[in-house]
């Protein structure tokens, strides 16, 4: 197994502050953050932001991006400790996006390099690689590539990550159920390209190409990206417990 691994708009609207809390879930050295807010918790799609905390507190780095989620919208989801929930939880196969704050992983793509402009760490997909969503698999939810694409294990064809779909060209991984595993709580989640504007998924966050490689060329590493997906109703809850920016840097994505 290999390790896991915008252009940013000019000047947008009003530097929006709030009070760091320390232990929180979205950790002080967290300095870019995409928020994505359904409207409803059965919603397939909403609304997201890309943001840049600075000295004065967090700012726009994108205009609003329309995005489509699970089918059946979404659950919550297995992301970074201290963000634990009671409620319907994230399953394998049951068409749900896994909702909390997650860390951004590795980009996954068909390309031999990133696009112009982005740097970020980078896998090309081939045909040995191979992401498992078999729940009773050891390898649930893990990124293997094989040594040997002529003489592969049995269960390889099954789980081998798709090379040459336009949906799939560019891969942003979500790290949800990631550290540690729990067998059927949901695997392969990623940002990536929409097959329609009203085209839903199994479980990923999608949105036009342009859209997304906005993205993949805002990312930073060494500012270590997270994702934070809610429906409406429970981001201002959760804005003094889990760190997050004051509501009013993420008004815009109100339903």
């Amino acid at each position: 197994m290999l390790p896991r691994r915008l252009v940013g708009l000019a000047a947008l609207v009003t530097v929006l502050a709030a009070p760091v809390l320390r232990g929180a879930p979205l950790a002080e050295d967290v300095t870019q953050l995409i928020v994505s807010l359904a409207p409803s918790w059965d919603a397939p799609r909403g609304k997201l932001l890309l943001l840049d905390r600075t000295p004065d507190g967090w700012r726009p780095a994108s205009p609003v991006i329309a995005v489509l989620y699970g089918k059946h919208g979404l659950a919550w989801g297995r992301g970074v400790p201290g963000t634990e929930e009671t409620g319907r939880h994230k399953r394998e196969g049951d068409g749900r996006a896994p909702a909390g704050l997650f860390a951004i992983g590795t980009i996954y793509g068909d390309d031999p390099r990133l696009p112009d402009g982005a740097d970020f760490p980078y896998h090309q997909v081939t045909a040995r690689d191979a992401w498992v969503d078999d729940p009773q698999h050891p390898l649930y939810n893990q990124h293997v590539v094989i040594d040997d694409p002529a003489n592969p294990p049995a269960w390889f064809e099954k789980h081998r990550m798709r090379v040459g779909d336009a949906a799939f060209r560019w891969r942003v991984e979500i790290r949800h159920n990631a550290e540690p595993t729990l067998a059927g709580a949901g695997s392969v989640i990623f940002f990536h390209i929409r097959r329609g504007p009203e085209r839903k998924t199994a479980g990923c966050t999608v949105m036009a190409q342009d859209d997304l490689l906005a993205m993949i060329r805002w990312l930073r590493a060494d500012r270590k990206p997270h994702y934070l997906l809610l429906p409406w109703a429970d981001y201002p809850p959760r804005v003094a417990t889990w760190g997050l920016p004051p509501v009013e840097a993420v008004q815009a994505l109100a339903p």
